[in-house]
This record gives structure tokens, C-alpha cells and sequence, in this order.
């Protein structure tokens, strides 16, 4: 049986544990907060973009912001992925890559990689990508340019992420970009002023209007689906840090009763060795 000391030295470290296990929990509640808050600003901004985008454009083809543009499109399908940049998300970047691998074709497919640890799972894996981009730190004025430039490189596109369903439930998606845009413009509100080049004039020509437009939306699906995903890491490792902390206050709590039992254990021992001490010297004495 272990001595209470040494069962005490264990208690404190999981004192400690579960203290930090708290705060982990705490701050990922926080972050939840507010990218939640950033995603409803997002979508704001990106109604207003489709109101005016949506009278501007010819038909229902979306172009990718390339209309305009001379360069060759690369007959694949670009495959991007948006993992954690640490592995404290718990078994959902594993779930996604295993749902990418499941179509995943390397004479058809090319994969870009967001966030070290999907980079890691690939590499496991023995899967080779395109290029990699670090999970962006902040929520706000997220880079995404080098993103859409390789976008507007390939004939289609398809987004591998993580959603946020609830606290406790999150789910591996696949969606096209153009339809992430398309669908999100299409609950968007219409704008209540008419536009078109009878009352606007648009430089250098309504043609280059229509592909930065498409470009700024597809900047905005991009960095939504970032934050989408960074919600759901979020949400799973609020899930993990609660279950850790659960478990090792559980832990914490059966220490502290071995500590008390142990303690006691000596004191009845000591105790023991006293009444035979007393028991001997009176024999002694008689």
C-alpha cells in the first residue's frame, strides 16, 4: 500500500490537472463566443456583395473571378482540406482526411492543406499535397488570397471541413466552393436598388466588376469555411477538456479518499503498536 505522501504528491498533481483542464475548457468556450460573432459579420458583408453581384451577372455560371483571365485551366478537381494546427482537436481531422481519402484519386485530384495537423495526417499517411497553409491565428481579416489564387487555377473545387452542428456534435462536410457561394447567396436578401450600367458605370468594364466581386465572395466563403471548422476544433476540444476534467476531478476525488484511508491505516497501526507496547510492559511488570 502506498504511503499517504506519496498519495498526497498525487493528489496535488491532479489538482493540477484539473485545474488547467478548466481553464482550457474556459477558453475554448470563449472562442466559440466569438467566431460565432465574426461568421454572423461575415455573412452580413457577403449579402451585400451577392445583392449587387446578382443583377450584374449574365447567367448562373459561376467563374471563379477568371473570366477575364488567359491562364490555362487545370483539368482536376483541387481537393482542400481545413485541419487543426495542433492536435488537440480530438479524432475529427483523422475522420475528415479518411473522408477525403475515401474519393481522393491522385490523376484527379490535387490536395491543398490548411492547418499543420491534417499536413501531418497526409504525410502518415503517405499521401502528398500541393502546398500547405498554417491555420490562420486571428478570426478577423483572415488572408485567403494565395488560397484563391490556386483556386482559379482548376476546373472545380471542393472544400473538406469541419462543421459546427451543436456544442457536442460536430460533422464532417464536403462541399463544391462555387455551391458553398451560390447557396449562401441564395438566402441572401436582394438589394432594393436596381443596379445595372443604366445608372452605374463600372470600371474598367462590368466584366472585371463581375470577377472581383466573385473573387471578394469566394475570399468570404473561403474564410467562413475557415471559421466554421475553427468553431468545430473549438467545440471538440471544449468536448475533450470537459471529459478531461471530468475524469481527473473524479480522480482527483478517489486520491483524496485513498489519502484519508491511508492516513487512517497508519494511525491504526501506531495505534496497534502502542496497546502492545502497554500490554507488554505490564506483563513485564507482573
Amino acid at each position: 500500500m502506498k504511503r499517504p505522501n506519496e498519495i498526497l504528491l498525487e493528489e496535488e498533481a491532479m489538482t493540477t490537472m484539473v485545474e488547467l483542464t478548466g481553464v482550457f475548457e474556459g477558453i475554448a468556450s470563449m472562442r466559440i463566443a466569438q467566431i460565432k460573432n465574426q461568421v454572423m459579420q461575415a455573412t452580413k458583408f457577403f449579402d451585400d456583395l451577392w445583392a449587387i453581384y446578382s443583377q450584374l451577372r449574365v447567367d448562373s455560371q459561376f467563374r471563379f473571378g477568371r473570366s477575364q483571365s488567359d491562364g490555362e485551366i487545370i483539368n482536376k478537381e483541387l481537393y482542400i482540406i481545413i485541419t487543426a494546427e495542433g492536435g488537440f482537436s480530438g479524432d475529427i481531422d483523422q475522420r475528415l482526411i479518411q473522408t477525403m481519402l475515401k474519393s481522393y484519386d491522385k490523376e484527379k485530384n490535387d490536395i491543398i492543406v490548411i492547418g499543420h495537423h491534417g499536413a501531418i495526417q497526409l504525410a502518415q499517411r503517405g499521401v502528398s499535397f500541393k502546398k500547405y497553409f498554417k491555420l490562420p491565428v486571428k478570426d478577423q481579416n483572415i488572408n485567403v488570397t494565395p488560397i484563391i489564387k490556386e483556386v482559379q487555377k482548376y476546373r472545380n473545387t471542393s472544400v473538406f471541413y469541419q462543421e459546427y452542428v451543436s456544442l457536442l456534435v460536430q460533422e464532417v462536410r464536403r462541399i463544391e466552393l462555387s455551391t458553398a457561394v451560390q447557396e449562401q447567396g441564395a438566402v441572401s436578401d436582394k438589394a432594393s436598388e436596381v443596379i445595372s450600367e443604366t445608372n452605374y458605370i463600372f470600371e474598367p468594364s462590368t466584366y472585371a466588376v463581375v470577377d472581383h466581386l466573385e473573387r471578394s465572395m469566394l475570399q468570404i466563403a473561403v474564410s467562413q469555411l475557415i471559421l466554421d471548422s475553427k468553431l468545430a476544433q473549438y467545440a471538440s476540444r471544449f468536448r475533450a477538456m470537459s471529459a478531461s476534467h471530468q475524469r481527473s476531478d473524479e480522480a482527483k476525488a478517489d486520491l483524496h479518499l485513498r489519502y484519508n484511508r491511508a492516513r487512517r491505516s497508519v494511525k491504526d497501526e501506531r495505534l496497534k503498536e502502542i496497546i502492545n507496547g502497554m500490554r507488554k510492559a505490564r506483563g513485564v511488570a507482573l
